[in-house]
């Protein structure tokens, strides 16, 4: 099992920046493919970003591709979620989440594939 904790929210401009950060204990983390997902108020959860155990296998949402970029340190047992450019529809809860996976490049875009979440961090952007 593994504990997520989000960190690095805030109020920021648009066209700012901000870095969430995603601590993990527990069972070992390089055992997890890691996820970045989001909820604005009154919508669904949506995929924000997704990188494998090895970190070899990346992928981003079309909506924030070329703006945000998902890494990790598995030293740190640490997920990261870099954001530019913000705009203000991307103001929402922002969670992490992991999925057990035994293949180290495996990701998963489906929050239904995630079986541990973190509380989440709020992000909001003002025009």
């Amino acid at each position: 099992q593994v504990q997520l904790v989000e960190s690095g929210g805030g109020l920021v401009q648009a066209g700012g920046s901000l870095r969430l950060s995603c601590a993990a204990s527990g069972r070992a983390f390089g055992s997890y493919a890691m996820g970045w997902f989001r909820q604005a108020s009154g919508k669904e959860r949506e995929f924000v970003g997704a990188i494998s155990r090895n970190g070899d296998t990346i992928k981003h949402a079309d909506s924030v591709k070329g703006r945000f970029t998902i890494s990790r340190d598995n030293a740190k047992n640490t997920v990261y979620l870099q954001m530019n450019s913000l705009k203000p529809e991307d103001t929402a809860v922002y969670y992490c989440a992991a999925a057990n996976v035994l293949l180290s490049s495996i990701i998963y875009y489906s929050k239904d594939h995630y079986g541990y979440w973190g509380q989440g961090t709020q992000v909001t952007v003002s025009s």
